[in-house]
C-alpha cells in the first residue's frame, strides 16, 4: 500500500507514520509540507489513500483537494481541528471521504484508513456485471463506472459505494442507520449531516436535481428510483 500524507507539522506525520508501520508495516508513505508538493506527489504516485490537512504553509487544503479531484478519485482523508465543523463539511462538500479531528491517536487514523480503503474495493452487485438501472443510469461493477445520460461520471470511492446501495435496493427505503453500517462501517459518519453532504454530493454529480433518482423519505432514509 502507497500512502501520500499532505501535512506541514512533522510530528501529525510521525503519528501517521507509526500507525501504519503498526498495522501495515510494509506501507510506503510520502510525504509533503505543502500543497502544490503535495498535488505533484499524488499525481506522480498514484497513492492508495490521501491524508490531507486543511491548514497547509502556501495553499489550502480545500485548494489542495479541488485539484487532485481533477485528476484522481483516490480516497482523501481530511484532517481538522475540533472546532472547525465548518472546515469538516467544507472538505467532504469538495470531495474528501472521511475526516479525522486533531488531536488523534492512531486507533481512530487506523479506523478510519480501512474504512475508506473498504470502500474503494469493488462492492458486491446482485447481477453481478454491467447493467442500466433505467433510461439514465448505468453502472460497470467491474470496472466500478458509472454513466449518466451517456456521459461518465467521476465518483469517490463512497460516493460509488452508496449509489450501488441504493441502485442495488431500488423502490426500498434505506435507512440512516443502514447506511452508516454498510458505508461507514466503524460509524465515523455520526450524523444525518454527514449523509445528506454525499447525498447532495452525489445527485449534483447524478444531475439529479430536482431529485428524480434518489429520493428522500423524510425522517426515514434515502430510496433509489429508476428513470
Amino acid at each position: 500500500m502507497k500512502v501520500v500524507v499532505i501535512e506541514d507539522d512533522e510530528s501529525i506525520v510521525d503519528v501517521v507514520n507509526l500507525a501504519f508501520e503498526f498495522r501495515w508495516p510494509k506501507t510506503i508513505l510520502l510525504s509533503a509540507s505543502a500543497g502544490k508538493l503535495g498535488i505533484e506527489l499524488v499525481q506522480k504516485e498514484s497513492p492508495d489513500v490521501v491524508i490531507l490537512d486543511i491548514n497547509l504553509p502556501d495553499i489550502d487544503g480545500f485548494t489542495v483537494l479541488k485539484e487532485i479531484r481533477k485528476f484522481s478519485q483516490v480516497p482523501v482523508i481530511i484532517l481538522t481541528v475540533r472546532s472547525d465543523e465548518e472546515d469538516m463539511i467544507r472538505g467532504l462538500e469538495t470531495g474528501a471521504d472521511d475526516y479525522i479531528v486533531k488531536p488523534f491517536n492512531y486507533i481512530t487514523l487506523l479506523a478510519r484508513v480501512k474504512t475508506v480503503l473498504r470502500r474503494s474495493e469493488m462492492p458486491s452487485s446482485k447481477e453481478g456485471y454491467a447493467t442500466s438501472f433505467g433510461s439514465r443510469l448505468k453502472i460497470d461493477f467491474v470496472s466500478q463506472k458509472v454513466w449518466v445520460d451517456y456521459r461518465l461520471v467521476k465518483l469517490t470511492p463512497t460516493e460509488y459505494k452508496l449509489l450501488v446501495l441504493l441502485a442495488n435496493n431500488k423502490d426500498k427505503v434505506i435507512s440512516h442507520r443502514e447506511i452508516v453500517k454498510e458505508i461507514w462501517a466503524d460509524n465515523s459518519c455520526d450524523n444525518i449531516q454527514n449523509i445528506w453532504i454525499h447525498i447532495r454530493r452525489l445527485r449534483s454529480k447524478l444531475h439529479d436535481i430536482p431529485p428524480e433518482m434518489i429520493i428522500n423519505e423524510h425522517g426515514e432514509g434515502y430510496m433509489f428510483k429508476r428513470t
